[in-house]
């Protein structure tokens, strides 16, 4: 790559240095030593966006870029925190900790942590579980649509895990899915109901069900997975991430206020959720000609036209890479995955109004230059957004993108390689 490409491109460090990093952390706040270090991947999806409060299918991978954290136990049921990227040490007694609302509310970044905790007890997969002091810090960039907030919590439960005993994640070399399974309901429920996220799962279970050199294809219903070979390297094709550094936050209402449009549709159309919708679609039992028509507020149908159609590009995407398993993943089969990654895009501006001016910019830039697809990725408004590019073209599209947010005067934006890789666990 050019100089100027390379620049922007935000690293990944690997095991040794997001350990000494945080292990350095801990000592400089906390003194003495951790007991260990564990990490958590963000997450990139392919394809599969507001899906999975929706009962439907998504395809994210684990991103190489982790949120690591020292930890050590406390006597007591007391949590001291320290992140690289906050200052000062927060405190929060676990005895105290209650849902968004009560007297126990935890505001900021501290309740992706405290809410682990809690959620674990409320589940009944741990009891009087130990206070801690962990040093967190990260390279998986915040605000970006990369699933920061649950790189965090999935790290301290895989901490927690193995401090406490609970044997739910498993050893690294033979994990356990059923248990982290559980760690993902978890987890979910830290940031619906302790930080006051509503997230419907797909991060979580990216961050501790992913397998390195696969996309993860989740069934959010059922909560099944099944690993699917995602080689871009063998093609020649890589994944390039465009953090657009145009910020978003789960916690925000307009998130919330597509997942209860989502909700009421369903309502009015008597079905438990989307899915059976898309299934019906899919089945020609019930086409969305026929299904539209009876809502009649314009923007459930915007919204389940997206769901349906987006869950059906979800086993579209997953029959190509299917097939691309036999063979290098181009021509045809190439062009097929494009046309649904754009399509995605296409109908989340459209259909379910969360991309934004910064979004559709990159969007624009990359499918103006070299690459073969692009699309926003995350919940949307700001955020990032995805290209399919030949590596050979990398620069060319990093450039373009790069050139059109300079003459729109816009932040310029960051750029990084995704590349599948492995779920949550102990680092060090």
């Amino acid at each position: 790559m050019s100089e100027s490409a390379e620049t922007a491109m935000l690293p990944a460090w690997d095991a040794v240095e997001g350990a000494e990093r945080a292990r350095e952390l801990f000592a400089t706040t906390f003194g003495g030593e951790a007991e260990g270090v564990w990490s958590a991947p963000g997450r990139v999806n392919i394809v599969g966006e507001h899906t999975d409060y929706n009962g439907g299918l998504a395809l994210p991978i684990a991103l190489p870029h982790r949120t690591y954290v020292a930890v050590a136990r406390r006597s007591d049921r007391r949590l001291r925190l320290v992140s690289s990227a906050a200052d000062g040490v927060a405190e929060v007694d676990l005895d105290a900790v209650g849902p968004v609302g009560t007297a126990g509310e935890v505001t900021g970044w501290p309740s992706y942590v405290a809410g682990v905790a809690w959620a674990l007890e409320q589940e009944g997969l741990a009891s009087g579980l130990p206070g801690l002091d962990v040093a967190v810090v990260s390279c998986v960039p915040t605000g970006s649509g990369l699933s920061s907030s649950a790189a965090l919590s999935c790290s301290v439960a895989v901490a927690w895990d193995e401090l406490a005993g609970l044997g739910l994640a498993g050893p690294a070399d033979d994990p356990s899915d059923a248990g982290r399974a559980d760690l993902v309901t978890a987890c979910v429920r830290a940031e619906n109901e302790i930080a006051g996220a509503p997230t419907g799962g797909m991060d979580q279970a990216a961050a501790l069900r992913a397998r390195e050199g696969d996309a993860l294809l989740l069934d959010c219903r059922d909560g099944s997975v099944e690993h699917v070979p995602l080689d871009l390297a063998e093609a020649a094709l890589e994944l390039l991430v465009v953090d657009t550094r145009a910020e978003h936050s789960h916690a925000g209402g307009e998130y919330g206020q597509r997942r209860a449009t989502c909700e009421a549709a369903a309502k009015v159309l008597g079905v438990p959720d989307l899915r059976t919708v898309a299934e019906a679609h899919v089945h020609s039992q019930d086409t969305l000609d026929h299904v539209l028509p009876r809502l009649a507020d314009d923007e459930q149908r915007k919204r389940v036209r997206h769901v349906v159609t987006e869950i059906d590009r979800v086993e579209y995407v997953v029959a190509r890479l299917r097939d691309s398993s036999r063979a290098p993943l181009h021509g045809a089969t190439l062009e097929n995955i494009a046309w649904a990654l754009d399509a995605s895009h296409n109908s989340l501006r459209d259909d379910y109004e969360v991309s934004c001016r910064e979004l559709d910019l990159a969007v624009d830039a990359a499918r103006g230059s070299w690459a073969h697809a692009a699309r926003m990725t995350g919940g949307g408004f700001g955020g990032s957004a995805i290209a399919l590019v030949d590596t050979r073209h990398l620069d060319e599209v990093t450039a373009a993108v790069a050139k059109a947010f300079a003459d729109a005067d816009l932040r310029a934006p960051a750029f990084l390689r995704a590349v599948a890789a492995a779920p949550a666990g102990r680092t060090a």
